[in-house]
């Protein structure tokens, strides 16, 4: 979810303009200055903590509450994967903004008694009742980004009970305890979380249910465009309570998977979306199955890194990383126009194969092989100059390819099992669509289908939509070395390249590999929505922490340069130490930490 203005300045036509448009940026307080740098005695001067050590267990998790109760979960005896759900259930309940139950999961998990890794896809499909003429027939370009239209079938439930059938050692019962307490009792506000609250108020009161479930009374006093109805987001510190969803997760775990697929969540869900317009069915529910995936990898100087295949992003991250492995980024530097070139270059190469290919397998199988060899990029990256920034991007032709708002978790225990976790609501709290009582939002990840019929992403009932919540994983020798995430939309696979190629060139620690300041691409070919095409090379997000001169080369070569407040994604990641127990770091830009024992 974008929080602020982002401010664009196209490529200078002189010295002076360049010079103009850089004092401009200061003057604003938008450039970064050396003061953004942390007073630290021993490691990077960016980095705002130092790793976690511990030597039996680790969590990483967006909320401390939610670190705590995997960490609990796992003291109690229960095995990292126990651990990940306990705490995906705690931020289902304390960090509504980003995920919750009527939303989807994708995992990678490393197991050491089989010593390999498995990926659990646990996407939805769209309703079978809704079809593409009936978007026509409404006049519609694209999915509304809210209400009934946008949502499909949430496979966060299932996923749970999939995983923790192969992997957990507890009940789910004694899993999802902690948030059923948490739930009745409450528990105070974070900031990042009271804030993107208070911004979603506003845009889902308009949908029955939110208002009555996700808000309380605004006291004399409050005023702004945050209170609806003298109803309001709950504030920094202020306890939220959500006696519903308690219910709910303890008919889950009384019922089993069926009580929400099968039961009386289902048929609640049901007549809701028929008395509101909606096409999402109690047989649309019953009829859902995740599913077990492969993941696939590419080696990166010698790690090799894991994601899931489409209908995720995730290989987006493999294509940059064999496009940018040609290229001595070392000697380059992080904050070098050279690096920051290359990789918006290598994004958008990748980015435009992404449009084109990435949908659901079952519909319209991507090339995967091909897209993330070797060979493919070495031909792809032909396309790249060091001295000028590419405009336009195709994808690449089939006959090429013929030899296709969220958090993130990580966990791990004394066993060696690492659970690489991510789910999401899509667009922050989701569609607004909250059904009575049940105390959680319906996803609104349908936006994400395309509305053209020629399209790999098209709609079309019972598939599952393009998905941009990705987690990742690497290993090295075939031993596990690294689960990691960063949240975030298209920021995801960026993200990936990003921490990966800060912890292999650039030599950071696990904490510095997530501090270090962002890139993020902007404008690329989009597989969603009205599937836009790039024609004018989008624009270059910087974070703070680049310097002048990294700008006006940026801006010499092309690119169009912005600073924007708050979309760079959200990290978390355990590392193994080689010493014995484990490594863990979490993202600054969010509430949580990493923690062990």
């Amino acid at each position: 979810m974008q929080i602020a203005p982002r401010h664009a300045f196209r490529p200078a036509a002189s010295v002076a303009a360049l010079a103009a448009a850089l004092a401009l940026l200061v003057g604003a307080g938008l450039a970064p200055t050396s003061a953004d740098a942390a007073d630290r005695i021993s490691g990077a001067p960016f980095a705002t903590r130092s790793e976690v050590y511990a030597p039996e267990a680790m969590a990483a998790t967006s909320h401390p509450l939610a670190t705590q109760v995997a960490l609990d979960t796992m003291r109690a005896g229960g095995s990292a994967m126990d651990a990940a759900i306990a705490a995906n259930a705690a931020l289902g309940l304390m960090e509504p903004t980003g995920n919750g139950i009527g939303g989807d999961l994708f995992a990678i998990v490393w197991d050491p008694k089989t010593a390999r890794l498995h990926g659990y896809n646990g996407s939805g499909r769209s309703p079978r009742s809704l079809t593409l003429a009936e978007f026509q027939r409404r006049g519609l370009t694209d999915i509304p980004a809210h209400g009934p239209l946008p949502v499909t079938v949430p496979g966060t439930v299932d996923a749970w009970f999939a995983l923790h059938a192969r992997f957990g050692r507890r009940t789910m019962a004694q899993n999802l305890a902690p948030t059923i307490a948490y739930a009745r009792a409450g528990h105070p506000v974070h900031q990042t979380i009271a804030h993107y609250w208070n911004l979603s108020v506003p845009r889902l009161a308009r949908w029955p249910g939110f208002v009555e479930q996700f808000t309380v009374p605004a006291t004399a006093g409050d005023g702004g465009p945050g209170v609806v109805d003298g109803r309001r987001a709950p504030r920094i510190g202020e306890t939220w309570k959500n006696p519903p969803l308690a219910d709910t997760l303890q008919a889950i775990a009384d019922g089993g998977r069926d009580a929400f697929y099968r039961g009386d969540i289902a048929r609640t869900i049901g007549a809701y979306f028929r008395a509101n317009d909606g096409f999402l069915s109690y047989d649309d529910l019953a009829a859902h199955t995740g599913e077990w995936v492969d993941p696939v990898s590419t080696n990166y100087r010698g790690v090799d890194v894991w994601e899931l295949p489409p209908n995720g992003q995730g290989i987006a991250a493999l294509q940059i990383l064999n496009l940018l492995e040609p290229y001595d980024l070392k000697a380059f530097g992080l904050d070098s126009p050279e690096y920051v070139h290359l990789f918006v270059e290598a994004k958008k190469l990748a980015f435009a194969d992404r449009a084109r290919w990435y949908a659901d397998p079952a519909f319209h199988p991507a090339p995967v092989a091909k897209l993330i060899s070797k060979e493919y990029a070495r031909e792809r990256g032909k396309l790249i100059s060091m001295d000028r920034a590419l405009r336009e991007v195709q994808p690449a032709t089939p006959a090429q390819l013929d030899q296709g708002d969220t958090i993130y978790l990580t966990t791990a225990d004394g066993d060696g099992m690492m659970v690489s976790l991510i789910q999401s609501n899509y667009r922050g709290m989701g569609s607004g669509m909250a059904p009575p009582g049940l105390g959680f939002i319906l996803q609104d990840r349908g936006e994400q289908f395309v509305l053209a019929p020629d399209h790999p992403n098209t709609y079309a009932p019972g598939k599952r939509p393009f998905h941009t919540i990705i987690p990742a994983f690497a290993t090295r020798d075939g031993k596990p070395w690294l689960s990691f995430g960063v949240m975030g939309g298209a920021m995801q696979p960026q993200g990936h390249a990003q921490i990966i190629i800060n912890l292999v060139d650039f030599g950071m620690n696990l904490q510095e590999a997530g501090d270090a300041p962002r890139i993020q691409h902007d404008g690329s070919t989009e597989p969603a929505g009205q599937a836009t095409v790039m024609s004018d090379g989008g624009e270059v997000d910087l974070e703070s922490g680049f310097a002048y001169e990294t700008v006006r080369g940026l801006m010499r070569r092309g690119h169009s340069v912005r600073f924007a407040d708050g979309p760079y994604g959200g990290y978390q990641a355990i590392m193994v130490n080689p010493h014995g127990g484990w490594i863990g770091a979490s993202e600054s830009r969010k509430d949580g930490h990493a923690a062990g024992y």
